[in-house]
């Protein structure tokens, strides 16, 4: 019997149910599922009955539950896949009983907010002999992926530095301002550079050399840093610098500087648009604009892929795993005024850029129900 078979699946679509039904969720995966070709939604979770009942009727979904009905649709026999998008701190909770189950987990960034956390889910996943895919959209966007292939062919000579800043003014009625560090600007924008660093220069940092938080007292937001920026080690040498903050203009942007050029990344990290090259290579200058694709779209339809023909995804556990060990040593750096080292974690698997792409087209996002972006707009 084929996998597919096996999963009551035809040969045809995984059956997911989304968990937490937040703007990402609604803004930017959900509207992509009919057009990956390979994946549905079959059941919703939230704890908001409003938005169960209109985004049900929305996309024709009968299959509501709330949290606290999880185990029951574990056992429903009607879904093989969640996409879970709830808040950071709940990832554990929802994804190891899905994962014991045998149910794969494609998981929001960061896969929860401590490695201990991670390393359970990572478990689970091997107990239920599940799959689990961290939600790294930029692993599979042509302008990210177009950076790999360059580096990767030399074109930037020997990597010698990175810088990015990456910050939004986020609104201090949105959940993200009322939580913690957890929910703060590290652990909800930090995975983006962290995850950057590791991927173009396909190194592992070693050390948190410096971090420095500031909170300013007009942002109006809770008992955390608003604004963060961190100096990493990484071996031969390398430094990677970045600035995340919830109370700055919107800035999207990377350079990776090597000892032949460089690339700039603006924007970098977003998604609904194109990100953009601008490159120099010894003293020539060039500027590209990718095409905008669905990158949530995009990544639901690489894991549905995984699933059916029975591979292993990339990035998996491991990656989530990674960049959490590298915020851990940020943390520990943050209250020791001093330097981190970041725990060894050996990583023999990276992006393969050619067997990664997807160029799914663009979506218009939906209006959203009980929803709003962090920066409240």
């Amino acid at each position: 019997m084929s996998i597919a078979s096996a999963l009551g699946l035809g040969g045809r679509k995984v059956r997911y149910a989304i968990v937490g039904l937040g703007d990402i969720a609604q803004e930017a995966l959900m509207p992509g599922v009919a057009h990956t070709g390979n994946s549905e939604m079959t059941a919703l979770v939230s704890g908001d009955p409003e938005k169960l009942a209109a985004l049900g009727d929305r996309y024709d979904i009968a299959a509501r539950y709330s949290y606290e009905q999880l185990p029951e649709l574990l056992r429903s026999g009607t879904i093989d896949a969640i996409y879970l998008a709830t808040p950071n701190w709940r990832h554990a909770e929802f994804a190891i009983p899905a994962l014991e189950t045998g149910i794969h987990v494609l998981c929001e960034k960061p896969l929860d907010v401590s490695a201990e956390k991670a390393r359970a889910i990572i478990a689970a996943a091997e107990r239920g002999r599940a799959k689990l895919m961290t939600a790294y959209r930029l692993h599979f966007e042509p302008a990210t992926l177009d950076a790999i292939r360059r580096i990767r062919a030399g074109e930037l000579g020997e990597l010698i530095a990175f810088t990015a800043c990456f910050t939004q003014m986020v609104d201090p009625a949105n959940h993200r301002a009322s939580n913690g560090i957890e929910a703060g600007p590290l652990f909800d924008m930090g995975a983006y550079p962290i995850n950057a660093i590791r991927y173009l220069f396909g190194a592992e940092p070693i050390e948190v050399v410096s971090a420095v938080g500031t909170r300013h007292a007009a942002a109006g937001l809770g008992d955390f840093d608003d604004t963060i920026a961190v100096t990493l080690r990484l071996p031969d040498d390398r430094l990677a610098q970045f600035t995340v903050s919830y109370y700055a203009n919107n800035v999207d942007t990377l350079t990776i500087a090597g000892t032949k050029g460089s690339i700039t990344m603006n924007p970098a990290f977003g998604f609904g648009q194109g990100l953009e090259h601008y490159r120099q290579i010894g003293e020539k200058r060039s500027h590209e604009t990718y095409k905008a694709t669905d990158q949530f779209g995009g990544e639901l339809r690489y894991f549905s892929d995984c699933i059916l023909e029975d591979r292993a995804p990339e990035p998996g556990g491991e990656e989530g795993l990674a960049d959490l060990l590298v915020i851990e040593a940020i943390v520990a750096a943050l209250q020791s005024g001093g330097t981190a080292p970041v725990e060894p974690l050996a990583r023999s698997r990276r992006i393969d850029p050619d067997a990664q792409e997807q160029t799914l087209r663009g979506i218009s996002p939906p209006q959203p129900v009980n929803a709003a972006p962090p920066t409240g707009a």
